[in-house]
């Protein structure tokens, strides 16, 4: 195992970066459902965490890892109300089994529904 810090930066204009490899762990920074001239997708808390969680999927893709790989997600809703349909597009994306999670409510950016940042195994 390394203790090499890989950082991975992120195209949009913000003083972060998207991903860092620590050792053998794969940090991802809190993702929204954010298109490129940063306006929120339209649509419900489902339609965002499908975009979230694909957008995730493919930065892991990008740094070496996968979904299969996440080992704990950290959640916003800016609605708890929304817990049930989240949680309805959420397990979609783990076919190889659920990570460990919170889930909290939170006023979130640009009024996105829902953030979800994850942390996994580096491959």
């Amino acid at each position: 195992m390394s203790n090499s810090i890989e950082r991975f930066p992120t195209p949009l204009p913000v003083p972060f970066s998207k991903a860092v490899r620590a050792g053998g762990f794969i940090f991802l920074s809190g993702q929204l459902a954010m298109q490129a001239d940063a306006t929120i997708v339209a649509g419900d808390v489902q339609v965002q965490t499908k975009f979230v969680l694909e957008r995730i999927a493919a930065t892991l893709q990008e740094v070496g890892s996968s979904m299969g790989d996440v080992v704990k997600a950290t959640v916003w809703l800016a609605n708890l109300d929304d817990f049930a349909a989240f949680n309805e597009e959420y397990k979609k994306h783990f076919s190889a089994g659920l990570p460990t999670r919170s889930t909290v409510e939170a006023k979130l950016y640009k009024g996105a529904l829902v953030e979800v940042e994850v942390q996994a195994l580096a491959r």
